[in-house]
């Protein structure tokens, strides 16, 4: 077979029904678990191996042949083998020119080379097509079947017609191709596998921050101030106490900050007076964790729930409960219900548990298999409009729970406020700053700059000027 040939077998369109044969180079579990998955999918496969002996593991159905011999059968190549091995490729560039090559290795640690792999497997076969694709798909998962946190390929290719043929393998594995473009993102795609939870990085740092301070701090206000003042040891507030007064202040700022920053850019639109123009680094940021920042928050308030359960049965609650039974007892008083502490007491769990309702409602209806069966307005209402009312109803929880505390000067010791009233804080402040938004002299405008509106077009335009200006 001549080069003209090969030309003419990789571009040519399948003009049957049946599928086009598909070689892979490599015997390995990625390769052996490919193959599998393809012959399933009516594919034909031929092996490429050192060795023409087939191995016991490999598909019953599969052909093993030499590198050569492989190549010639196929118009699609995919190499599964890892990039020092990629020097053998170079005798057979002869063989392999015109083909579709499809590399599927990662590295070790991003970026490990000057190149990505698949740019360098360009370099070594510059007359075959080079596609990346399939190396975010691990050699279990195609196995197993269990691909559904898998099941995106990210593909990306110099040749359109050599990446569409991929990516109709790809659909055909029952698996969603992502077109990122030209072989240039091969080095992002190859750093994909090796990110361990890009975008909970800062909300879990975040969360153990504020899970930090606040323990040091309510450990101050609940054991060592009581110790030191008193001479009383509650240290066993440690368990219980401190973590139901941590959980819920973190999930109340978790849950506020993730509309901080939609209000912030809101802000910042009103202030330029123009969408068309980049949000501070920080705030993109900000923005694209939110959904991370709420479940972690819901995790916190789901803890805050369970410790809520377990207080009746507490040892501390017990024996402070049957004191006052017995001091009572004793003094021959029974203290008259008071029907505002017990409106507020109704009140407080009444909002606790509404809240808890929609901050779970909310948690369900972010999940994909939720997100995906609804359309953008309905999923804007959920995560907006009950968002907000989940923030509501969570803050005057917060507020009914402490009530007048913040006016006795016994609340403060060493001159530091309850957990509670710094829970507030961030809460309140995007509450207050949401309803002046949302009066008609701002929300107007906003309305118009998100639409496409500009306050100062030839600002903008400038501004488009000198970023085109500087990419040039």
């Amino acid at each position: 077979m001549n080069k003209n040939s090969s030309n003419i077998m990789a571009l040519a369109p399948s003009t049957s029904n049946k599928r086009e044969t598909v070689c892979i180079f490599g015997t390995g579990d990625f390769g052996r678990a490919l193959g599998h998955k393809l012959i399933q999918s009516g594919y034909p496969v031929v092996f490429g191996s050192r060795s023409t002996q087939a191995p016991s593991l490999i598909p019953k159905d599969a052909e093993v042949l030499s590198h050569a011999e492989a190549a010639q059968k196929a118009a699609i190549i995919i190499i599964a083998i890892q990039r020092q091995h990629y020097n053998f490729l170079t005798p057979l560039a002869e063989i392999l020119h015109g083909k579709v090559l499809v590399d599927i290795s990662n590295n070790l640690k991003m970026n490990e080379y000057p190149e990505s792999n698949a740019e360098y497997l360009a370099q070594l076969v510059p007359g075959a097509k080079v596609v990346k694709a399939f190396n975010t798909v691990s050699a279990w998962a195609l196995q197993s079947g269990t691909l559904d946190a898998s099941r995106q390929v990210f593909v990306c290719g110099d040749n359109m017609q050599a990446k569409q043929m991929v990516m109709d393998i790809v659909r055909s594995l029952g698996l969603t191709p992502l077109d990122q473009g030209s072989l240039l993102a091969a080095r992002e795609i190859e750093n994909y596998p090796l990110q361990l939870f890009p975008m909970w990085k800062f909300p879990i740092f975040l969360s153990l921050g504020l899970t930090a301070f606040f323990f040091f701090y309510c450990l101050i206000y609940n054991v060592i101030y009581p110790y030191v003042q008193e001479n009383q040891d509650f240290s066993f507030f440690i368990a219980i106490t401190i973590a139901n007064q941590i959980c819920p202040t973190l999930a109340l700022i978790l849950l506020a900050s993730v509309y901080l920053p939609g209000i912030l850019a809101a802000i910042i639109q009103l202030y330029r007076g123009t969408k068309y123009r980049r949000f501070p680094d920080w705030l993109d940021k900000w923005m694209l964790c939110r959904k991370q920042l709420g479940l972690i928050a819901l995790a916190f308030a789901s803890l805050h729930v369970l410790y809520t359960l377990v207080t009746p049965i507490r040892s501390f609650i017990k024996w402070r409960t049957s004191s006052q039974t017995i001091s009572q007892a004793l003094n021959n008083e029974t203290e008259p219900l008071d029907n505002t502490n017990a409106w507020l007491g109704d009140s407080y769990l009444a909002l606790g548990i509404l809240g808890f309702f929609l901050f779970v409602l909310l948690g369900i209806t972010s999940l994909p298999s939720v997100s995906n069966s609804v359309n953008w307005r309905e999923f804007r209402f959920v995560q907006s409009k009950l968002g907000y009312l989940s923030l509501i109803l969570c803050t005057a929880h917060t507020l009914v729970y402490g009530g007048k505390w913040f006016l006795y000067p016994s609340s403060y010791r060493w001159y530091l406020p309850h957990a509670y009233m710094l829970a507030l804080i961030i809460p309140c402040i995007v509450l207050v700053v949401k309803f002046v938004l949302i009066f008609p002299c701002l929300d107007k405008p906003l309305t118009r700059i998100r639409q496409g509106w500009e306050r100062n077009p030839q600002h903008s335009e400038q501004s488009n000027y000198i970023i085109n200006k500087s990419a040039v």
